[in-house]
């Protein structure tokens, strides 16, 4: 059996964490997934963390149109180790320790052969309705979808290159350039990212935001040159205060939202410089108040940002491989696979920052 650390992997069974309707959970013994062409992997997975949007469904069943209306597996951020590959597959075998991606798309649409492949409507993702999750003891995927981790990367590491892949999709949004002045609006585990990535594309100033000062404790651990601490004024107070105090006169040259706060939302547009680009990374309500005349006279460069595409996994492989990433510091804790709803209900209150779960099959010394 593969080994790591101690941790011995046992890949026999596939217990799955299964949501049947909001805040209702159930564990259950399913069938081992079978490879099913020769480009699949079956992998045990090791390790997984809570996302926002897996809480969210937790919480409420639904996220916009996408509805829980069958029992689904939750989970996406995933890392585990090769069982078994198909008779193609040249690129991995069995006791390899990989990231998986957790979204396949359809390869022939117009916006995968366009190299936009995160926006091919016909994709497949993980725990979104009515596609399972990777909260499980197995999960199968296409080998290009499967990335291999170096020795010293491990899986808990690995687990959150997912969210890494995020970040580093949002920051390449932005054409960061060397020198470059970058404030980031959140410090949740994307935006803490999201500071680390833009400070490795070499931006000189990183202005981490948040209303928890132990959030920008992490920011600055993470990489941020500056933080401020968002108080209750208006947008445009909260944007001057910051500009003022961060040595921002003229505002900052890219300004990441990756909250989805209405409020932070507005700061940005206040916060940005004129002529400056401003990224959407951050999901919230579906309508807000946005201040479109700021956008409009500076002629700001807004732009949307959705999960990952092409080559972003690899550079997040990498960023944590050559230490330009600790991902680490991120892990509030580790829990076991039978605390799976208590790890959900500490995301969700906000106690910690990234909660790994680990898989039925990974043996944890407790």
């Amino acid at each position: 059996m593969p080994e790591e650390n101690g941790h011995m992997i046992q890949p026999f069974r596939n217990l799955c964490f299964i949501l049947k309707q909001p805040q209702d959970t159930e564990f259950s013994e399913r069938q081992i997934p079978k490879i099913s062409t020769p480009h699949d992997v079956l992998i045990a997975v090791n390790y997984t963390g809570i996302c926002g949007s897996d809480v969210h469904y937790w919480e409420h069943g639904a996220i916009g149109h996408f509805a829980v209306k069958d029992p689904m597996v939750l989970g996406h951020e995933s890392a585990g180790t090769v069982v078994r590959v198909g008779s193609a597959v040249k690129s991995l075998a069995a006791g390899d320790k990989v990231a998986i991606e957790p979204g396949y798309p359809c390869r022939r649409c117009g916006d995968c052969l366009a190299g936009r492949y995160n926006l091919c409507p016909d994709i497949i993702f993980a725990a979104t309705p009515p596609n399972d999750g990777t909260l499980a003891g197995f999960w199968v995927a296409p080998d290009d979808f499967c990335y291999k981790l170096p020795d010293h990367v491990s899986l808990q590491q690995g687990a959150l290159i997912e969210p890494l892949a995020v970040a580093v999709h949002i920051v390449k949004q932005a054409n960061i350039s060397p020198g470059a002045s970058v404030v980031v609006m959140g410090a949740g585990p994307v935006g803490l990212l999201c500071a680390a990535v833009a400070r490795c594309f070499g931006a000189f100033t990183v202005v981490s935001v948040d209303i928890t000062p132990s959030k920008l404790d992490l920011a600055k651990a993470m990489g941020a040159t500056h933080t401020y601490l968002s108080s209750g004024i208006s947008a445009e107070e909260n944007a001057k205060a910051l500009r003022e105090q961060c040595n921002l006169e003229n505002g900052a040259d890219v300004v990441v939202e990756a909250s989805g706060a209405e409020s932070s939302i507005q700061a940005s547009l206040h916060v940005v410089k004129v002529g400056g680009t401003f990224i959407q990374g951050g999901m919230g309500r579906a309508d807000i108040t946005f201040p479109i005349m700021s956008m409009c006279q500076k002629e700001i460069s807004a732009r949307g940002s959705f999960r990952y595409g092409p080559g972003d996994f690899e550079l997040a492989v990498g960023l944590v491989s050559n230490g330009s990433v600790d991902v680490q510091k991120l892990v509030t804790g580790v829990v076991s696979f039978k605390r799976a709803e208590e790890a959900f209900k500490m995301a969700k209150s906000g106690e910690a920052v990234k909660i790994l779960i680990a898989g039925p099959n990974e043996a944890m010394h407790v």
